[in-house]
């Protein structure tokens, strides 16, 4: 498989960043996984058209995730901002909530995908998991070499333990990791939305043509260059995107998952 990039060459970093996506050697899986069932029951708690202040009041005044102490709620609050959003002004996380409001199956990977998005530790693992052969036995020194050439010495070994712990959560949540104490490799399913959101993080960075077929972001869901056009065809056909294909050229419109 081909190496996982999330970043082209030619990305403008300052219009990324604007658009949501976060880059540098810090994160949240420093103390926090994914949290993809904090998250549901937060979508779940709030309308559509929820702006950030609304999710938390959802969150820390309402306290929909049943947290005991006040200061609990607002730390799940800001780990939860810093991992998704949670907020229309954001882009990244326009799309992905109109995607969620499809009530699709693949809802786990979708979440995954912007958690990347926002966190590059988590970013910094996918390849480990995303190379390891489907059915093979999840390593954690790889993921630890990655994260150390990443990092350098800024995070200590117990604390670089722990996001090794929270990552391979995260990516047991998604799908791509099953078991407790021993973890498999196993093979993600994604959908027409999965599939469109990661079309729209590699143009946020920078991939154009057929490259948007083979960035990180695909691979992430598993998908081979082939089966990601078969994908790309059935966003077309459910007006999720606006795509021509004519030989090399590829054109995609994302204006329809952008509209909130």
């Amino acid at each position: 498989m081909a190496n996982v990039k999330f970043i082209s060459p030619s990305v403008d970093f300052a219009s990324t960043e604007e658009a949501g996506l976060r880059f540098g050697d810090k994160g949240t899986h420093t103390s926090r996984t994914m949290m993809l069932a904090e998250l549901t029951r937060v979508l779940e708690a709030s309308p559509r058209d929820a702006k950030r202040d609304d999710y938390a009041t959802a969150i820390i005044g309402e306290n929909c995730l049943g947290k005991p102490t006040a200061s609990t709620r607002r730390l799940t609050n800001q780990r939860l901002g810093e991992l998704y959003g949670l907020d229309p002004a954001i882009p990244i996380f326009r799309v992905f909530r109109t995607l969620w409001e499809r009530n699709g199956p693949d809802r786990p990977l979708l979440a995954l995908l912007c958690a990347i998005a926002r966190d590059p530790l988590l970013a910094t693992t996918a390849e480990t998991v995303i190379q390891l052969a489907h059915g093979s036995d999840f390593q954690r020194e790889p993921m630890r070499q990655d994260l150390r050439a990443a990092v350098g010495n800024r995070l200590s070994d117990r604390t670089l333990d722990k996001v090794i712990r929270n990552a391979a959560s995260s990516w047991t949540q998604s799908g791509h990791l099953e078991g407790r104490s021993i973890k498999r490799r196993c093979r993600v399913r994604p959908t027409a939305e999965s599939l469109s959101f990661a079309l729209y993080l590699s143009y946020l960075v920078g991939f154009r043509g057929s490259e948007l077929f083979s960035s990180g972001w695909v691979l992430v869901l598993d998908c081979s260059p082939g089966m990601a056009r078969d994908l790309a065809l059935e966003a077309k056909r459910r007006e999720l995107l606006d795509i021509r294909m004519a030989a090399d050229i590829l054109e995609i419109n994302f204006g329809r998952i952008e509209q909130y």
